[in-house]
């Protein structure tokens, strides 16, 4: 008999009659001989009227109390889904996180998921109950609740169709699925009937709210398939599988991040440990960094400039101001005004002239770059913001993100077989050391790379676009790209391509130099390209600034970075890849183990 998990969230069991619907779902799909479970988050906007009320007895609530009131909330949800499943003539059951069985670290208000035990699950589930399962919660070694953060129940419902063995997991919610950008920005936004765990972790972390990141990386971890549907419609919603199979599509998804404001650190000593030196201070106060572009030295000295949320700027550049005093560097002025452009598909890393196309089309519609930054599967441009919404409508448009079909969309027979061979052994290493734990799936040298460098080039729009049409013309590949940023009027531009294209990419380069005024190219026929790509790397966020240690620790200097959700990406002298694969393999020895 074949498992399914339905998960319905706050919009969804809002009142009474939101909950008898989904229970109506949930005895549908017992009817057509699945067996059931649900996952229940608290009604409507009740967490927010518990948070409200602590706040009006205490501004600064405990951490362990909060969780203890906020669990009430969905304990009411799953009492009132199970009365409903009985007023429906069926058997329904309700438990909350503990007598589930889901054990979680002592971190109150953001616990992750060590173990879950299946043992009373499968037992009501046999004698032919529907299983209401309490979203958001856990339970620690000392029998204290928690709560596990945003998109808690999330979590739970796919964490708990992985112990499971369940066929896939519904994720029923107030919108039809996951579209191609957000439909309350751009209207012309279609329905994604497919899309790839990588794709959507990126998504998620670029502000698409229709699933948060750790339940993701739960479903790519385990093989899940993940349905996001419509908990007021039965229309086909959205897939998301291991391999998407999109038919082609090199772009998925385009998305904008508003409210970012960027720091630029100015002529720092280009010397091993001095990045680590700037983000490490940052980290310890758990700023959120997101784009981070070093471009290569010059004159001994480099640039890094960095974004974070624009209500972090301000502790960003105090807990780093004297760091880089004494490193004998400057701050520029940051700038709050900028917003984050987006595109990502699983296509781009294969097809080339995707970079080449979306700076064309940005170009033509007058928007400047400021910084650019490539990953395999995104690129990223931060613009001024009052061209954001136009540069977001510009990629959308261009990459026919706005003639997508909804189409019949089911969980494949083969998607359920790759998860009945291959997650099983996985789910039981990690009931030990946690289910949430941190997993390096490679650690990559590529030492086929060269890297090409156009100084102090003119910051306006088109040069970008221009330059990598003239690139692609002679079938040249690129893979990373950053453009970094000096001043207002100044930017330097590295790339790498293979070290056999090197000339043709030189020759290119020289001629554009020649025609933007640049002060010169830079290149260097042989790097290294370090990757250290894994599961839980945006949740864990340790992975990058780790890299950058262990690097450091070894003498090794960080030349390019880019980062991603699922892979972070250093560049280093060709001398020195091996070595620095080392380090990195010692590092995240035990990650890679699990």
């Amino acid at each position: 008999m074949s498992l399914v998990v339905q998960k319905f969230g706050g919009t969804s069991v809002a009142d009474s009659e939101k909950i008898l619907a989904a229970a109506r779902k949930a005895v549908r799909a017992h009817q057509h001989g699945h067996q059931v479970v649900m996952v229940v988050s608290a009604m409507g906007k009740n967490t927010d009227t518990l948070i409200s009320l602590a706040a009006e007895i205490n501004e600064k609530p405990p951490a362990r109390e909060m969780d203890m009131l906020l669990s009430t909330g969905e304990q009411v949800s799953v009492a009132l889904m199970a009365m409903a499943i009985d007023s429906l003539g069926y058997k329904g059951v309700s438990l909350t996180g503990a007598q589930i069985g889901i054990k979680t670290d002592s971190s109150h208000t953001k616990a992750r998921i060590h173990s879950i035990s299946t043992d009373r699950m499968k037992a009501l589930l046999d004698e032919g109950n529907i299983v209401i399962a309490a979203g958001f919660q856990g339970i620690d070694d000392q029998f204290n609740i928690t709560t596990l953060g945003r998109g808690g129940s999330d979590t739970t419902a796919v964490a708990l169709a992985a112990v499971l063995g369940a066929d896939q997991c519904e994720i029923y919610t107030d919108v039809d699925g996951i579209y191609t950008t957000d439909p309350r920005v751009l209207p012309e936004a279609c329905l994604v009937p497919r899309v790839c765990y990588d794709e959507m972790l990126e998504l998620a972390s670029l502000g698409a709210g229709v699933m948060h990141s750790r339940s993701i990386e739960f479903g790519k971890k385990f093989n899940v398939p993940i349905h996001v549907r419509s908990s007021l419609s039965d229309g086909p919603g959205s897939l998301i599988v291991d391999d998407a199979d999109t038919a082609g599509m090199v772009v998925s998804g385009a998305a904008l991040t508003r409210d970012e404001a960027m720091v630029s650190v100015m002529d720092v000593p280009d010397v091993p440990g001095t990045i680590l030196k700037i983000f490490k201070p940052i980290a310890d106060r758990k700023i959120t960094v997101d784009m981070i572009v070093q471009n290569v030295s010059d004159d001994d000295t480099t640039s890094i400039s960095f974004t974070v949320p624009r209500g972090e700027a301000a502790e960003a550049v105090s807990v780093i101001k004297d760091v880089v005093a004494e490193l004998g560097g400057t701050l520029a002025p940051v700038n709050e005004n900028v917003s984050k452009v987006s595109a990502v598909g699983l296509g781009m890393a294969h097809e080339a002239g995707v970079a080449n196309r979306m700076f064309r089309v940005l170009a033509d519609a007058g928007i400047n770059l400021e910084i650019i930054t490539t990953s395999e599967i995104k690129i990223s441009v931060l613009v001024d913001r009052t061209n954001a919404l136009d540069a977001l409508r510009t990629i959308h448009g261009e990459f026919s993100l706005d003639k997508i079909e909804a189409q019949p969309n089911e969980v494949r027979p083969s998607e359920t077989a790759k998860r009945d061979v291959s997650a099983l052994d996985v789910i039981e290493r990690l009931q030990v050391i946690g289910m949430e734990a941190l997993t390096i799936d490679d650690i990559v040298l590529d030492n086929t790379q060269a890297r090409i460098t156009i100084c102090k080039i003119p910051n306006r729009p088109g040069l970008a676009a221009s330059l990598f049409e003239q690139i692609a013309d002679k079938g040249v590949f690129v893979d990373m790209i950053v453009q970094s940023f000096n001043n207002e009027q100044i930017a330097d531009i590295t790339f790498t391509v293979k070290r056999e294209q090197l000339q043709d990419a030189v020759a290119v380069a020289e001629e554009a130099s020649k025609e933007y005024g640049c002060e010169k190219i830079d290149f260097r026929e042989r790097i290294s390209k370090l990757s250290v790509s894994g599961i839980g790397m945006r949740s864990h966020t340790g992975v990058a600034m780790g890299s950058f240690e262990a690097l450091a620790e070894a003498g090794i200097n960080v030349e390019m970075i880019s980062t991603s959700e699922v892979r972070v990406n250093v560049v280093v002298d060709g001398d020195d890849g091996a070595r620095g694969l080392e380090c990195l393999q010692t590092r995240f020895a035990e990650e890679l183990e699990s």
